[in-house]
């Protein structure tokens, strides 16, 4: 079940998977409480397995009103079951209903492939995060 979630109920996946055990409180994003931003996140027997944050953020030289996906992760033991692609597809819907142009992301170079089986599209060359690794900017027309 897919459900709007708070900053917090996000933070222990990001934590583990995203940051290395990294003290749940140091991993918040910058506008994560901001208006406009949501967190979404996809339940199975009450646990939270998937989470992703999206936030109000417009891409230079993009036209309209743009969404910047980060954040977005599922626990290892539910990875290829489609929990990701429903997560994320529920959002684009919900983004098209609220008039959203684009979205974009900041993708792991592990994640290249889930997000263009989606439909996103690279929009940079690659480039390395400090302690996080090589990622491209990918981006996805919604309206």
């Amino acid at each position: 079940m897919i459900k709007f979630i708070t900053t917090d109920q996000t933070l222990d996946l990001r934590s583990a998977e995203l940051r290395w055990g990294l003290d749940r409180n140091l991993c918040r994003f910058d506008g994560d409480e901001d208006e406009g931003t949501f967190h979404v996140g996809y339940f199975v027997n009450e646990n939270i397995v998937s989470v992703a944050t999206f936030h109000r953020q417009v891409r230079e030289g993009f036209v309209g009103q743009g969404y910047q996906l980060r954040g977005m992760v599922t626990h290892p033991d539910f990875q290829r079951k489609g929990i990701g692609n429903q997560l994320l597809n529920f959002s684009i819907v919900y983004l098209k209903g609220q008039g959203v142009n684009y979205l974009w992301c900041n993708s792991r170079k592990i994640a290249y492939k889930f997000y263009q089986g989606i439909g996103f599209e690279f929009i940079s060359d690659e480039f390395e995060l400090p302690k996080i690794g090589p990622h491209r900017v990918m981006y996805l027309k919604i309206n």
